[in-house]
């Protein structure tokens, strides 16, 4: 094998820029992102609470989480749970490693953002949940539900605002843009 054939074995390949890039992202984690970016949106600014498409584009989300909890125990290596799950001593090694300016640069997700990223798959699936209890006749027109559903769907929003705050401040600081690693599935090897 020549080694531009081992290179693309291995998943690197040669960048027009010198650099090299490693596949991280799958098309599987990348369809769950780019759902639930899209759904979010529409779901929290564009369509009406409650209707036909907002009530929809909430079934599309819980099909996606779903889809994205099996994918995490047989997925690819950067999709699967035990490749980024955030025990204490690794958040606390990541925390003082940002504070020493000697943080350890991970291709995956790194303990502060398997953190987010859990956090919000868990406030999308109460979210979901609740949005389709509130369909049922057991809760129907009961307040404190929708207000529940409300306030996971506004943290949901919070949180999503501090995620693509932190990936464009990480992108800066690593030298990496992280946003387009969730379109092309590619990082800097």
């Amino acid at each position: 094998m020549t080694p531009v054939q081992l290179r693309e074995q291995e998943g690197l390949r040669p960048s027009t820029t010198g650099s090299d890039t490693v596949k991280v992202w799958d098309p599987m984690v990348r369809l769950f992102h780019w759902t639930v970016v899209t759904a979010c949106i529409l779901n929290l600014f564009v369509l009406d609470e409650g209707k036909y498409w907002h009530r929809l584009t909430g079934y599309v989300v819980a099909a996606a989480i779903a889809m994205r909890i099996i994918w995490g125990f047989v997925g690819t290596r950067h999709a699967r749970f035990r490749d980024f799950f955030p025990t204490p001593g690794k958040v606390r090694k990541q925390i003082l490693g940002m504070i020493n300016g000697r943080e350890q640069r991970y291709i995956g997700h790194n303990p502060l953002a398997s953190i987010m990223m859990l956090s919000l798959m868990t406030l999308l699936a109460m979210t979901a949940a609740t949005g389709w209890m509130t369909t049922l006749d057991a809760f129907w027109g009961d307040k404190w539900l929708e207000e529940v559903h409300g306030a996971l769907a506004n943290s949901i929003m919070v949180l999503a605002f501090i995620h693509a705050g932190a990936a464009l401040v990480e992108s800066w600081r690593h030298r990496e843009n992280l946003v387009w690693s969730m379109v092309t599935g590619r990082k800097r090897a």
